[in-house]
């Protein structure tokens, strides 16, 4: 079985962690020539080193955008300077999960923490055209990108060829994800010039999870067209990883959302498992049994770590090879 000691260390922000914008935590690189708006953020979980460790290899690397505009966030700091390896799951939030809040009526309404910090970043993610969202997991797997349903953002992740498993889905029922807020979640003519992905890298405490982040952002700026390959690989050696021999689409088709934090499964699943037989008994819902709802079912990020009530413990998915 996979490590689940957490081995990876915070990373010192030192003199990066005030930004250049009035924003704590954000930086801002203008070109002065016309292009996208390209935004990477990072701890918008506080325990979810990977990115934060990304963001400051580039800023520590110098890179600035060849056109457009470059944004690196780190995110919800207050719970990232609450971090604890030996209780990193505390660190997630403060109040309430960041990654929940992006509903501008949510954002506007405040009371805690997390939405206030929504609100100081939310003119940066409004005004973004492409946004990386670096995240990693409550368990060992292998990495996972994130398109949500527009087809614009599985476009992208063949065009980046890694990670191997990319994950299409609607979110969650507890709240709307950064990478979904505004155009980015969008369908209309508007947010057509939109991209957004958010990438697991990994298990939170695994060191692996820094290559990831640091390949994803690499991968990322070239397809913006805000660096070349050539000056991307310059400036961050090392940084890129192989491409993945093949890549999945994980069309998930629902969510199992745990009634209490009493929620089980049956084995010690860490995700991407296929379950070749509809009903499958795979966990146990405060006394309703959870099945798989058909033949050849992957489970996407089973964990209980969070498990209480209204929170997705796992998602359901069909597999397709893509091409």
């Amino acid at each position: 079985m996979t490590s689940t000691a957490f081995e990876l260390t915070p990373p010192d922000l030192g003199p990066w962690r005030a930004g250049n914008t009035g924003t704590e935590g954000v930086w801002r690189f203008d070109s002065g020539l016309p292009g996208p708006h390209v935004m990477l953020s990072a701890l918008v979980h506080g325990n979810e080193l990977c990115g934060a460790w990304a963001l400051r290899g580039l800023l520590e690397a110098g890179v600035r955008p060849a056109r457009g505009t470059l944004t690196l966030a780190w995110c919800n700091l207050e719970a990232f300077d609450r971090f604890d390896a030996r209780d990193h799951d505390a660190s997630r939030f403060v109040d309430e999960d960041l990654n929940r809040q992006w509903i501008a009526e949510r954002i506007a309404e405040g009371g805690t923490r997390e939405r206030r910090r929504a609100a100081a970043l939310q003119p940066f993610v409004e005004s973004a055209d492409w946004l990386l969202d670096l995240h990693s997991m409550h368990e060992p797997s292998p990495p996972l990108c994130l398109t949500g349903l527009q087809p614009r953002n599985l476009a992208l992740a063949r065009q980046m060829r890694s990670p191997e498993h990319v994950v299409v889905d609607a979110g969650h029922k507890d709240g709307v994800r950064m990478r979904d807020f505004g155009r980015f979640g969008a369908a209309h003519a508007q947010a057509a010039d939109t991209r957004s992905l958010l990438i697991e890298c990994g298990f939170h405490g695994d060191p692996a999870s820094v290559d990831v982040a640091r390949d994803q952002c690499l991968r990322f700026l070239v397809a913006a067209g805000v660096l070349s390959d050539e000056a991307a690989q310059a400036q961050l050696p090392g940084w890129k990883q192989p491409d993945a021999a093949r890549q999945w689409a994980l069309h998930v088709t629902g969510p199992v959302v745990a009634k209490s934090e009493r929620f089980r499964f049956t084995e010690p699943f860490t995700g991407l498992e296929l379950i070749p037989a509809a009903g499958t008994v795979i966990g146990d819902n405060d006394g309703e049994s959870v099945v798989t709802p058909y033949d050849d079912c992957v489970l996407v990020m089973p964990s209980t770590r969070q498990a209480r009530a209204g929170v997705t413990v796992v998602r359901f998915a069909r597999r397709e090879a893509l091409g």
